[in-house]
């Protein structure tokens, strides 16, 4: 067992796609606090009023929290871009061993609603961006499990839950969503030998963030949220879990939670509202 105050993540590198905010900051503020190395993909380059932070802001976020940080400016549906910043990654620190697949759009809009150009949008940055940033670094990945150093690819999206009411409700985005599942579904497979652990991890409930304030619903919806710590709290459980047994899962964060014996979840609720379920879970 860990002793408790270990550090696993301690000059382990971690790759992520987006991480200017939200969940996917919380995420690496999280392997921060371990001594983690962290590289950034995104393009939040200057301050936007809907949306706090930059790639700059989280970086001095994550430094401050005991992280070093490569931050790199660029867009996950630009290959030679996500190239750039595998090799950059590998030059500065060594290697990759973890992943984390947190960029995505969102447009819940029916089928007859949506242009093809948000269509577009969400699948590559969802399915494709995941696809790309994952495929460019399992190399390195295949050296950190010969190495010895617990490799993961965690990749934010939910269960591949077939009920016709997600299709039917969101048609585009549970097809970006379920894309992103299907890479962690189709690589656990493929890399079951190789002792890289992949693996999604999906919220129980919404998540306070910028997307679901903009886009969900409001301050009412981020008044009935988590935050995003509780993400965080489950995506650390699952990266410092040993990667050859614990792979090709589609977790949920307050199981991960509980099976580690966190069951009082009241600090992680933004708000005092009735807590709401997130997509894709019924």
């Amino acid at each position: 067992m860990t002793a408790p105050d270990a550090k696993p993540l301690a000059g382990r590198t971690m790759i992520m796609s987006g991480g200017s905010r939200g969940i996917g900051l919380a995420i690496a503020l999280r392997a921060a606090q371990d001594g983690a190395n962290i590289t950034l993909i995104a393009k939040t380059d200057t301050p936007n009023p809907r949306l706090p932070g930059t790639i700059h802001t989280a970086a001095a976020e994550l430094e401050e929290a005991g992280g070093r940080v490569l931050p790199f400016v660029g867009d996950v549906r630009d290959d030679d871009a996500v190239a750039e910043a595998v090799r950059r990654t590998v030059e500065q620190f060594g290697g990759i061993d973890i992943v984390v697949n947190n960029a995505s759009a969102i447009d819940l809009s029916p089928t007859d609603r949506i242009s093809m150009k948000k269509y577009d949008l969400m699948q590559d940055i969802n399915c494709r961006g995941t696809f790309l940033l994952s495929k460019l670094a399992i190399p390195s990945l295949r050296r950190s499990a010969s190495a010895g150093r617990n490799p993961h690819i965690l990749t934010l999206s939910p269960p591949l839950n077939l009920s016709p009411k997600w299709a039917g409700g969101a048609l585009a985005y549970t097809i970006a969503k379920y894309g992103m599942s299907l890479t962690t579904l189709g690589l656990a497979e493929e890399l079951k030998g190789d002792g890289i652990g992949v693996n999604s991890l999906w919220p129980r409930t919404t998540i306070a963030t910028a997307a679901v304030r903009n886009l969900l619903g409001g301050d009412q919806m981020v008044n009935s949220s988590r935050t995003p710590e509780i993400y965080a709290d489950a995506a650390y459980l699952v990266l410092t879990s040993p990667s050859a047994e614990a792979t090709g899962n589609f977790y949920i964060d307050d199981e991960v939670l509980a099976a580690a014996g966190i069951t009082d979840l009241d600090r992680y609720r933004a708000g005092d509202g009735e807590l709401q379920l997130d997509l894709f879970l019924d």
